[in-house]
């Protein structure tokens, strides 16, 4: 059991009656004592930065819990394994090919596409200008700029898909096109 003098009795309390059950469920979580070890101190660590502040917790176990779970999703995020592609599956010799193909799309696309929307689409997304510059550009308001671009994006989309057959994924990343 941790302990650290000047601890609120609120949270010893609170502790001793959700660690046991705190622990078990970290270890389920993460598969091994080190981590979870690791994660169940932290957790009390977080509640004793609360000082006073604990004591005012409604739930004290649902708070455990909920600092214990964000503490699980962070872990997670750190330690994302990344898999090498192996080289026959490499694509990066055909990736500038493709590229261009379906940057050949888009000049026809641009040019089919009403003025205003070929307008913000070229300067905000080719250009890079600021949604803010071209709100005090055209003396709209910063809303209206990204409301625009929105949907010139959206019929861009359309576009995109009735003319190039551009298909994107789950993922938004384009999966199947017509470079023609």
């Amino acid at each position: 059991m941790l302990q650290l003098t000047g601890t609120p009795p609120c949270l010893m309390k609170a502790w001793k009656m959700h660690e046991h059950e705190l622990y078990c469920w970290l270890f389920r979580k993460v598969g091994n004592e080190a981590d979870a070890d690791d994660l169940i101190q932290e957790t009390f660590l977080r509640a004793i930065r609360q000082q006073g502040k604990f004591c005012d917790v409604v739930n004290a176990r649902a708070w455990l819990f909920e600092v214990a779970r964000h503490l699980v999703i962070d872990k997670g995020r750190r330690q994302r394994a990344c898999t090498p592609v192996p080289d026959e599956f490499s694509i990066q010799d055909s990736v500038p090919e493709v590229i261009d193909s379906l940057a050949g799309c888009l000049p026809r696309i641009l040019d089919k596409m009403a003025e205003a929307d070929r307008n913000i689409l070229t300067l905000c997304n080719l250009e890079g200008m600021k949604h803010t510059e071209f709100a005090v550009l055209n003396g709209i308001t910063l809303a209206a700029a990204k409301s625009r671009l929105l949907w010139a994006r959206e019929r861009l989309h359309q576009q995109l898909s009735r003319d190039c057959q551009v298909r994107v994924d789950e993922s938004d990343h384009v999966c199947y096109f017509t470079p023609l």
